[in-house]
């Protein structure tokens, strides 16, 4: 990576932690000086107190550097105290930030990356790769570091500079030393460096294994999980999946640390080499009577603390140009293009209710796949209307809602809506057009009624109505605080756990709630007890009002309360039409599939 891009990644990185957080970035970059200017204080004045007591100075002067000495120690440690205090408010502050961050992300992507498989492991391993350190927990610390170390080698040169002055002390020596500290941090660079690519190729083949850890954690974590986990006995089988791929990352990791240990400890040496030299050369300075007794512990600190501190500083950067690779990752999942082209006119509105929804020689490929999902689909059907679209698992009926609502662009061909290209319709208005229940809906953990408003703020009249309209109004009746009833018990202890089909109804009053245009029911009685679902199909036309409904279903018997029936299967319409005439249609797949059904419900009944 050239310069010019660390140096663009830093800059940003930059801007990301103080939009995320400018209470934790400045408290954290003061906090990093204020520590690094601490061991100073008493260095410097507790060597002009040494040097004050040899002197034989008065009382009131050795009292004044003694006192130099606590109070300004006293004070750094208050300050302290109160950045760390500041620091830690900071970091909170940033956490629910940067979750934030990731749910807006969620939030404006298009559904194809959304559900794109590349772009949800690109955004496990960032995550992943952030709870270790990577990403911007390095950036931070590599910024205080940088602070701290900077700040270090300018005091200690800074009270150091004397020691060149030094006249007992040769030239050679002062260079000899000079160039022990230049020769101390390149063998540090080299060692460091070496460390951090044995680090970063553990991590980058561990990667695999470490999403699969999680994918278990969540997985043996989950409620639902947990079902099956006890039905199947699969708990042994799970634990020691879970302990084989954590005993194979700690050995894999195990092994690294005892190569970075040892090549640590080979770079100390050194280090610890040319301190000893320091000493040498400051008591042969001290026996000629160049150099007083607190200087010689000033000079000896101060060295030491430029050693740590160039090295700390040598390793901070590196860190830092290795943590930029990883930002870049992360980055790249939130440059991630939403590329729904967004349109701009208006939706017409009209009074006479003429709208047209045509599908013209449409085909579709989802990202990354070479199969076709949809192939040459020619639809058109009339906006009011009750259209049904059926046919075996996988021949595209969903994929073909998909396009209807915008989730998706057509891969070849065009949608239109009263003879005008959907893309063309600004984006947010177009999809306010549909109140859509899939198959894998969500409720979630609030209240009823925000459930069913899809919102905080909900008109409690009008969810009883669409709660009555979709048979969920007697149990609703029954729940301890009405509509205010939190659904499941996630952050209420008394929320209250709903099956399948009553999740299934609250979904449908969710759509209804909406009131929109066009109302989309991907099998809406897959989880619903015989009685419920013949309620619903008897309902039917009164759920649907004057919308226009596109109902998904495997079972027929629906499809008798739907003006047009479309038969999807391998991706195309192979049949459409009114129910009788389907099913007159003897050599059709409408009358196997109905006549499949038909016999398994006779067969059942007469046993």
């Amino acid at each position: 990576m050239k310069l010019s891009e660390h140096i663009r990644i830093l800059k940003r990185g930059l801007a990301l932690l103080w939009e995320m957080s400018p209470t934790e970035t400045v408290s954290r970059l003061l906090g990093a000086f204020t520590a690094a200017v601490t061991p100073y204080v008493p260095i410097w004045f507790s060597a002009r107190l040494i040097d004050a007591i040899a002197a034989g100075e008065p009382a009131g002067t050795l009292a004044l550097y003694a006192g130099l000495t606590v109070g300004l120690g006293f004070g750094l440690a208050l300050l302290s105290a109160w950045l760390m205090e500041r620091r830690h408010v900071g970091i909170a502050e940033y956490l629910d930030n940067a979750e934030l961050r990731y749910a807006r992300k969620a939030m404006e992507m298009s559904y194809s990356s959304i559900e794109d498989q590349e772009v949800a492991l690109l955004r496990e391993r960032i995550r992943r790769e952030s709870q270790i350190g990577y990403n911007d927990w390095y950036l931070k610390d590599g910024m205080e570091k940088l602070v701290r170390y900077a700040t270090q080698i300018i005091a200690s040169v800074s009270m150091t500079a004397s020691f060149f002055t030094i006249g007992s002390i040769a030239l050679w020596m002062k260079l000899a030393l000079v160039c022990g500290v230049a020769l101390t941090l390149v063998s540090g660079v080299a060692l460091s460096t070496r460390s951090a690519r044995l680090k970063e190729a553990c991590i980058e083949k561990a990667v695999d294994v470490n999403l699969r850890a999680n994918k278990l954690n969540e997985f043996m974590d989950d409620y639902s999980g947990g079902k099956d986990i006890r039905l199947y006995g699969m708990g042994e089988g799970v634990i020691q999946k879970e302990l084989e791929l954590h005993r194979a990352w700690v050995r894999r990791w195990g092994g690294v640390q005892m190569r970075v240990s040892m090549i640590t400890a080979v770079g100390k040496a050194p280090d610890y080499a040319l301190r000893f030299a320091v000493y040498l050369l400051l008591i042969f300075a001290a026996l000629r009577g160049e150099v007083s007794v607190g200087s010689i512990a000033r000079y000896v600190s101060c060295v030491t603390l430029l050693l740590s501190a160039s090295s700390g500083l040598v390793i901070a950067v590196q860190q830092a140009a290795v943590n930029d690779q990883y930002l870049q990752r992360c980055f790249s999942y939130f440059d991630i293009p939403n590329e729904m082209y967004r349109g701009s006119l208006t939706v017409e509105k009209r009074d006479d209710n003429e709208y047209f929804v045509e599908f013209r020689d449409v085909s579709f490929q989802y990202p990354h796949s070479d199969a076709w999902a949809l192939r040459h689909v020619d639809l058109k059907f009339k906006v009011g209307e009750k259209l049904a679209i059926v046919g075996l698992n996988g021949s595209g009926k969903t994929t073909f809602i998909k396009l209807l609502t915008r989730l998706y662009d057509p891969t070849e061909g065009e949608i239109l809506l009263n003879g005008v290209d959907i893309r063309k319709y600004d984006y947010d208005e177009y999809m306010s057009l549909f109140s859509v229940v899939f198959q894998d809906f969500k409720l979630f953990s609030v209240s009823l009624g925000q459930n069913v408003a899809a919102g905080r703020e909900y008109d409690p009249a009008r969810v009883e109505d669409c709660l009555r309209r979709a048979g969920f109004d007697r149990r609703a009746e029954t729940l301890p605080r009405g509509l205010e009833t939190p659904l499941y018990k996630d952050f209420d202890k008394d929320g209250v756990e709903i099956s399948g089909g009553e999740a299934q109804k609250i979904a449908l009053a969710r759509a209804l709630y909406k009131d929109a245009p066009f109302i989309v029911l991907d099998e809406p009685t897959a989880a619903l007890d015989p009685v419920s679902e013949y309620e619903v199909y008897s309902r039917f036309n009164a759920i649907a009002g004057n919308k226009t409904a596109v109902y998904i279903s495997h079972r027929l018997a629906s499809c008798r309360f739907c003006d047009k029936i479309a038969v999807f299967d391998a991706g195309q319409i192979v049949q459409s039409g009114r129910h009788e005439d389907l099913l007159a249609d003897h050599t059709g797949q409408y009358h196997a599939l109905w006549t499949a059904q038909a016999q398994y419900y006779t067969n059942e009944s007469s046993q």
